[in-house]
């Protein structure tokens, strides 16, 4: 059961600024053939549209696991998380990145959460997250952790 879902869109900045494509190809195909021109214009701003959307990663909690774009990790090797905004999300992209650490970074998207693994097999000593909600994607890995720690006891 999936208990948080977000796909990080790029930002409508994006989509209106890669619409500098028209122009630029207008300019390159436009003097070969006006029709052509346009047309081509057109297909290839399409194509970096469809690029966007389908590249958009999801970040997904469900009963068991955190997924976040291709990467996948069991709730019961999720620690403690935290939720960074402003300045913070800034040094936590930055200088206070370690180098081990898996990332899921759109630029477009400054909050991030940072979601420490607990798997002594595993190098990565944290997960960090680009989301526009991170509180509630913490909120969700806490509660669906609860769940999962929960119904362990019972067995």
């Amino acid at each position: 059961m999936t208990i948080y879902r977000e796909r990080l869109w790029a930002s409508p900045l994006v989509f209106i600024s890669t619409a500098l494509i028209i122009p630029a190809s207008l300019v390159v195909f436009l003097p070969i053939n006006p029709t052509a021109g346009v047309i081509v214009a057109i297909l290839l701003y399409l194509a970096v549209v469809v690029a966007l959307v389908v590249a958009s990663p999801v970040i997904e909690v469900t009963d068991a696991a955190l997924v976040a774009g291709r990467a996948t990790i069991p709730l019961a090797f999720t620690g403690p998380a935290t939720a960074y905004r402003g300045e913070a999300a800034t040094l936590a992209r930055g200088r206070e990145l370690d180098a081990r650490a898996w990332l899921l970074i759109r630029g477009w998207v400054s909050p991030v959460a940072k979601i420490d693994v607990l798997d002594p097999d595993d190098p990565t000593p944290y997960w960090l997250v680009s989301t526009r909600k991170p509180e509630a994607l913490i909120e969700a890995i806490s509660s669906a952790r609860a769940r999962v720690e929960g119904s362990a006891d019972q067995l």
